[in-house]
């Protein structure tokens, strides 16, 4: 791959995925695995060399279930290295299952105005149409754009920018299944060219000093009939804390409330919304099991995370030794963040 002098410089770790897959050694029968790595990727994609001078870390070769928080840990401080040495950004492959989750942690995890750009495919290297080639190009044009600084991590696909906090994955196999169903997209690209529509305020209340051994947390959703009688084992399992998906604005069960209560007492019981979009009410309604109500009891209100990056968010403050105190006064900061102004200026 030729590259041109005086481009900005963009690394790219690779952690397996989709995007990296291909046949076994059984051949198609056997199914496609994790093979390739980035040195692999980037070549596969020649216009590359026109965006950025790139280098390559395969960092990982793992479908992204098996990564970990350990994993994003290490990883951040990789890629704070890449930055300390000049790198314009930094582009993550990975597969698609867990970004929403990773990209938030690298959010959280890596300081400092130069953007992380995530990015994986939905259609292997195998099918035809695959996506993971475009997908990594806009990733890089995105990450080798001074107008992606001050973003934060972003999750680039499909040719949309969205911001880290608030992406989810949406469906099983369609290349559109990133929606940022609470904000929307941060921008989209045309012609190569990454176009800001509205650049959302930098995260507060973000952890230091995380170390590689992560406390465990868990994440209960609330169901219709369900007893919750898991709750009552959390502690007993050893968790350090647990995040509830509640009925829509921040609602469950009166007869779990007893339950919940006693547990916020010794460990940090975090309240989100299973529905995936908008933000946890506090003041609205206040029958036994309304948010109000799990408020008062101890509960610590999510705000506009749901309750996979709330894990992530607990999780990451535990890891830097974070009481129920300092975790509550965290989530509120970050919330508060994101209500700061907004700077809506368009990139060009």
């Amino acid at each position: 791959m030729t590259v041109q002098s005086g481009l900005p410089q963009v690394t790219v770790f690779s952690l397996g995925g989709t995007i990296a897959s291909t046949n076994s050694p059984g051949g198609p029968a056997a199914g496609v695995r994790p093979r390739l790595g980035a040195r692999e990727l980037v070549d596969s994609v020649p216009q590359l060399s026109e965006v950025a001078k790139l280098e390559t870390v395969a960092f990982r070769q793992t479908p992204s279930g098996d990564l970990s928080l350990s994993d994003l840990v290490s990883l951040a401080a990789e890629i704070t290295k890449r930055f300390d040495t000049g790198d314009m950004g930094v582009v993550v492959t990975q597969g698609t299952d867990t970004i929403e989750e990773t990209s938030f942690a690298l959010d959280l995890l890596v300081r400092g105005p130069r953007p992380v750009v995530v990015t994986g495919a939905m259609r292997n290297p195998t099918l035809a149409g695959p996506d993971g080639p475009a997908n990594l190009l806009a990733a890089v044009q995105v990450a080798a754009s001074p107008q992606a600084a001050g973003l934060g991590t972003l999750v680039v696909f499909n040719d949309e920018i969205h911001a880290a906090r608030f992406v989810r994955k949406t469906h099983t196999s369609s290349p559109a299944t990133f929606r940022s169903l609470t904000a929307g997209p941060l921008g989209w690209m045309v012609e190569g060219r990454p176009r800001i529509a509205f650049r959302a305020p930098a995260l507060q209340g973000t952890p230091t000093g995380v170390g590689e051994d992560v406390p465990a947390v868990a994440l209960l959703k609330s169901t219709l009939g369900d007893d919750f009688r898991l709750v009552e084992q959390v502690e007993a399992l050893g968790y350090a804390g647990l995040v509830v998906e509640s009925f829509g604005g921040g609602h469950v069960p009166a007869r779990v409330v007893p339950v919940l209560e006693r547990l916020a007492r010794r460990l940090p019981v975090v309240l989100a919304s299973r529905t995936g979009g908008g933000e946890l009410l506090r003041e609205t309604y206040g029958f036994p099991g309304s948010e109000r109500d799990l408020l008062s009891r101890g509960l610590i209100p999510s705000g506009f995370l749901d309750g996979l990056k709330a894990r992530i968010l607990l999780s990451l403050l535990l890891a830097a030794g974070a009481g129920p105190a300092d975790a509550r006064n965290a989530f509120e900061q970050l919330n508060m963040s994101v209500s700061a102004p907004i700077d809506a200026r368009a990139g060009s």
